[in-house]
């Protein structure tokens, strides 16, 4: 049985039609990218996941149980950076987790902070915010890892290394990653398969299995095979982002 099944899955906000009827199915221990045009309700399938948001029609079931509200079974990280400012990186981690020290320290030095424990936020950069707010993500053993851009107010340097940082604790721990961008290099390098939005309202248009050999190393998105995935998806996307324009 697939962890993570979205049924019949519509969402409205006042007269806007965000989301029309997604069936998607997440194996365990796989890694979905979710690209498409800005406005295609991206972000909004993702707070249904987490259950940040209902759903108009249909459902979402993890572990064949109804998500009907937010939980330590789903970790999230959102495109900004949502740390309490008056909290350590170890107190920013262990906040509301079940987690203990032992484990915390782990999971620290595992994002590459180790030595920074007792920063603040305001003395950290971008990128070591947002390695925080994975740590806490990943505090509670979360069943499924739910991030919403994560890395798009990022610099391009620290972005690629956000990358490969996430990939290292994906292929070390094997979480199940539901991952939103609007980027395609990302969706191909980060993804075992990559869902195609349509503009809105929000459909999956189709669904892109991603054969690039793990562990993945950043000269990869320079090799013929990564041309090709990015040349499928650039057309696709290209088509439903004229789209999107002509909504406007």
């Amino acid at each position: 049985m697939s962890k993570l099944v979205i049924e019949g899955v519509s969402k409205t906000f006042a007269a806007t039609r965000a989301l029309e009827k997604i069936d998607l199915a997440i194996e365990d221990n796989d890694f979905l990218c979710i690209l498409g045009p800005s406005g295609c309700g991206k972000s909004t399938l993702l707070r249904i996941v987490a259950g940040l948001e209902e759903p108009g029609t249909g459902r979402v079931l993890l572990d064949g149980q109804p998500v009907e509200r937010p939980g330590p079974d789903r970790g999230m990280v959102f495109q900004s950076y949502t740390l309490f400012p008056w909290l350590t990186v170890r107190q920013n981690v262990l906040f509301g987790s079940r987690s203990n020290e032992a484990r915390a320290a782990r999971l620290i030095s595992q994002v590459g902070l180790q030595g920074f424990e007792q920063h603040y936020p305001k003395q950290l950069s971008g990128g070591m915010q947002q390695r925080t707010a994975l740590a806490r993500a990943l505090a509670n053993d979360p069943k499924i890892l739910l991030l919403d851009e994560p890395f798009g107010a990022l610099d391009n340097q620290t972005r690629a290394l956000m990358q490969e940082l996430l990939l290292g604790i994906w292929e070390a721990d094997r979480k199940t990653v539901m991952f939103v961008t609007h980027d395609i290099d990302e969706a191909i390098f980060m993804a075992n398969r990559v869902a195609v939005m349509s503009a809105r309202p929000g459909r999956i248009k189709t669904t892109a299995t991603v054969g690039l050999p793990h562990p993945r190393h950043y000269t990869m998105k320079t090799s013929p095979e990564f041309s090709r995935y990015k040349a499928q998806l650039t057309e696709e996307i290209r088509v439903e982002a004229m789209k999107a324009v002509q909504q406007v």
